[in-house]
């Protein structure tokens, strides 16, 4: 399992890989500049040099970069083409630094099909324009507030099924957006009715990330509100499906729960992390019981 949070880059970006190796985290999320302003100043030669040491030194990968929240490829007019300047450049420093994967949000437009076209459109420019072979967009499922994209299957599978380099992009998926979105994930049963859709309509060799969050809403809520791991309305049964999967083993899982600090100052990160590695070492012990139960049974037959 490659375990990671979204983790601050106050103090430089390889901060950010510092943290996470100190969390004892295999990957890491970061943002690579101010995701609430259009302006994008340049990257410093040091900072980049100084990133890509941290992480030989540290060993920590793949990194997943999220884009701006003020960027929206289905829009139209000023918004659209400022959409599409910061995520072309957001791609270009993840090429720079070295970073596997940039993560967005497809955007929002009242007229699904429209924003759909304009949403390929925007980023077979963007990779088009792109001088770096390396970073992948990756595109977010979302809760489907409002007139957001992204929210059923079906909308992402179309932007990619239109792209004229589809392996440039992939899909990042978020428990919370996708349960608020209506699909179910508490039950092994549901979970696996979920993701052979989700195989079924995008393909699970398109999954490149997944971004852990616990809802505070209802499933079909169709609100974005991210809860700490078995706070919320998914359980921690739901997210034992995610890594009781063996097909994950290699999909970095990126904690997006709430910061801060719990009623006795334990930091949330470290606790929300805790919380899934249990859920994965609860799994192992009960392969390495199979395993030795099969073992015993062996041996009685031999006798």
């Amino acid at each position: 399992m490659l375990l990671g949070a979204h983790l601050s880059t106050a103090g430089g970006i390889h901060r950010a890989l510092e943290l996470a190796a100190g969390y004892g985290f295999q990957t890491v999320g970061v943002f690579v500049r101010n995701q609430l302003q259009w302006h994008v100043p340049p990257l410093d030669k040091r900072a980049v040099a100084e990133f890509r040491l941290t992480r030989r030194r540290l060993g920590i990968r793949p990194v997943v970069a999220h884009g701006s929240y003020l960027v929206n490829l289905a829009g139209a007019g000023e918004v659209r083409r400022k959409s599409i300047a910061a995520v072309a450049a957001d791609l270009d420093r993840c090429g720079r630094l070295g970073i596997e994967y940039l993560n967005i949000h497809p955007g929002s437009c009242p007229a699904a099909d429209v924003g759909i076209a304009r949403v390929a459109e925007a980023l077979d420019d963007i990779v088009a324009a792109c001088p770096h072979s390396r970073p992948e967009v990756l595109l977010e499922t979302t809760a489907g507030q409002g007139s957001s994209i992204g929210h059923a299957f079906e909308q992402i599978a179309a932007i990619l099924a239109t792209l004229d380099r589809p392996r440039r992009v992939g899909v990042c998926l978020d428990t919370c957006h996708v349960f608020a979105a209506g699909y179910d994930i508490r039950s092994p049963e549901a979970y696996r009715q979920t993701m052979d859709q989700f195989d079924r309509i995008i393909g699970l060799d398109r999954l490149k990330a997944i971004h852990l969050n616990d809802s505070v809403r209802e499933i079909g809520s169709r609100v974005d509100r991210h809860a700490h791991i078995g706070f919320g309305r998914i359980g921690s049964a739901g997210f034992k499906n995610f890594v009781d999967d063996d097909r994950l083993a290699d999909v970095p899982m990126i904690l997006e729960t709430p910061k801060g600090k719990d009623a006795r100052g334990r930091d949330w990160d470290r606790i929300n992390a805790e919380t899934i590695r249990r859920l994965a070492a609860r799994d192992c012990g009960s392969a390495v019981r199979s395993r030795s139960k099969e073992a015993a049974n062996e041996t009685n037959e031999g006798e």
